[in-house]
């Protein structure tokens, strides 16, 4: 691998993993179109842990009171002088947070009639032959956008009706219940399985069709992402490491490739934070729309010529 083609994975996972376009699906697209076949999940690992030092960038005062409220509501706990209908909103954020993270477990459980787990699918779906679900899945992710963008502007309406709002778009609950946290996990469970569904576009347009503040599911989407990245990246590095192909990657690259990774993804919250606070999700709906619709006449395309059109190797 080039350095040159490490900086656009870079660029394309730094963008992507926080804009609601999906990093699975891009990162899957730019490797058909590079040809690169090799080493995909040491570096993919890699590029998510660059994302993952933007977001924590990013939310690095949330994230310090949330381990400071951590420690005290352990205490808590212990002394018996906690209660769970007077937890603040750090305490409700943490528990939800932990309860958000349990459909996650899904991934580990066998399919039915196969040696496979779901955690498996991702894996084959990212293969050449399979790039025609990374279209459906993309145009999956605009008709989510839809919905979401739909959602928030009814639950805008009713709040503005009864008055309990000053902004325009500042209508939806402020804190998550177990409910939330457990429809927005499952969604980010189903967007790990499949390269071309967002995973922060999935789980935002469920919080909002849950009547949650935009902005609100937006952020608990980013922290959520948090842990969910690391717990990947420790599972799927092992697996690997175990591969030998890895020792010929050029250290050089996959360390440029990490850090525009990060810097680009730090740069993606900001704009995606803007743009929802801006109304302009659309540009992200029709986006993904005609992406996966390209996808799809492409995949088409190959399958029946049973070769990848770009490097005219065979499947």
């Amino acid at each position: 691998m080039s350095i040159l083609d490490a900086i656009i994975q870079g660029l394309v996972q730094g963008l992507t993993e926080f804009l609601p376009v999906s990093s699975s699906g891009h990162l899957t697209i730019a490797q058909h179109i590079l040809g690169i076949t090799e080493n995909n999940i040491f570096l993919n690992v890699l590029l998510h842990l660059g994302t993952l030092i933007a977001v924590c960038f990013f939310y690095y005062k949330l994230l310090w009171r949330l381990i400071l409220e951590t420690g005290t509501l352990v205490k808590d706990i212990f002394t018996k002088k906690f209660k769970w209908q007077n937890r603040n909103f750090n305490q409700n954020l943490i528990f939800m947070l932990i309860i958000g993270l349990f459909p996650l477990f899904l991934l580990f459980l066998p399919i039915p009639f196969t040696d496979l787990k779901f955690k498996d699918l991702a894996d084959i779906l990212t293969q050449d032959k399979y790039l025609i679900f990374v279209g459906f899945s993309l145009i999956a992710t605009s008709i989510l956008l839809t919905l979401g963008m739909k959602a928030n502007k009814k639950t805008n309406d009713i709040y503005q009706k009864k008055g309990l709002m000053r902004n325009r778009n500042d209508g939806g609950r402020k804190r998550f219940n177990i409910l939330d946290a457990l429809v927005v996990g499952t969604v980010q469970f189903i967007a790990a399985i499949f390269p071309g569904l967002s995973r922060s576009g999935s789980t935002l347009s469920a919080g909002e069709m849950r009547g949650i503040h935009k902005q609100t599911a937006l952020d608990y989407t980013f922290v959520l992402a948090i842990p969910s990245i690391l717990a990947a990246a420790v599972l799927e590095l092992k697996d690997a490491l175990d591969t030998t192909a890895y020792v010929e990657i050029n250290i050089v690259s996959l360390i440029i490739g990490v850090i525009v990774s990060a810097v680009t993804g730090f740069f993606a919250i900001i704009l995606f934070k803007w743009l929802l606070k801006t109304n302009k999700m659309y540009i992200f709906i029709i986006y993904t729309a005609l992406i996966g619709l390209i996808i799809l006449i492409i995949s088409i395309i190959e399958l029946k010529n049973g070769m990848n059109i770009f490097t005219e190797t065979t499947f």
